[in-house]
């Protein structure tokens, strides 16, 4: 199995350990929700549907009928069965599913609190690490502090160079957690961070959401 099949194993797992109404680390998504987006994502008629109508309407409609737990492991069950050959997202494999299935997972697993991380296989933090050094620069694009990611086996790189009159923060921590905190979820993420108080400041506020 590729990595984006075994994760979506895990996710739908994570989901299916929660309750329907649980939080998660999404801005006002419960499980459910986040189950809708996943299977209107992953679904053409459904993600067509969704632009024209609103695509938050359109998770909100879906997630309505996911409200029992009935309805909910029927929904969760769609996202479990991996999307038709015909979907863009069947052959996108680990480079679209890859980063988007782990952090998923842990929105789930830790949005009703904190949550330890999980042990990655090696070959899976590789896929992450490489991943997240090319988005990592989009993400912190225009910020003024320079960032440096660096590993718990202390592989680093830096992915944003500092601005007239800022630092560099560097950010520690595993893998998994430094992708979760350059995607907006520091406040859940197990990571340090290092630099003059006012540039770790901005950084901060950047990646720690609501």
């Amino acid at each position: 199995m590729t990595w984006h099949e075994t994760e979506r194993d895990w996710l739908a797992e994570a989901l299916r350990a929660a309750d329907p109404h649980d939080p998660t680390l999404c801005e006002g998504w419960q499980a459910r929700h986040l189950a809708a987006h996943l299977v209107i994502r992953e679904r053409p008629a459904l993600a067509a549907s969704a632009v024209r109508g609103g695509l938050a309407a359109a998770t909100e409609r879906l997630a309505a009928t996911a409200s029992d737990p009935a309805g909910y492991a029927a929904l969760v069950d769609r996202f479990a069965a991996p999307p038709r050959r015909w979907s863009p997202l069947a052959w996108a494999g680990d480079a679209v599913n890859a980063t988007e299935y782990f952090v998923h997972t842990e929105d789930v697993r830790r949005g009703a609190g904190e949550r330890a991380p999980r042990e990655l296989p090696e070959g899976l933090a590789e896929v992450l690490w490489s991943q997240l050094v090319r988005m990592a620069p989009l993400r912190l694009r225009g910020l003024g502090p320079g960032v440096v990611l660096v590993r718990d086996d202390d592989v680093r790189s830096a992915v944003h160079a500092p601005r007239a009159g800022h630092g560099t923060v560097v950010l520690r921590g595993a893998v998994g957690e430094l992708v979760l905190a350059v995607s907006g979820r520091l406040q859940a993420a197990d990571v340090r961070l290092e630099g003059a108080e006012d540039d770790v400041t901005v950084v901060r506020d950047l990646l720690t959401g609501p």
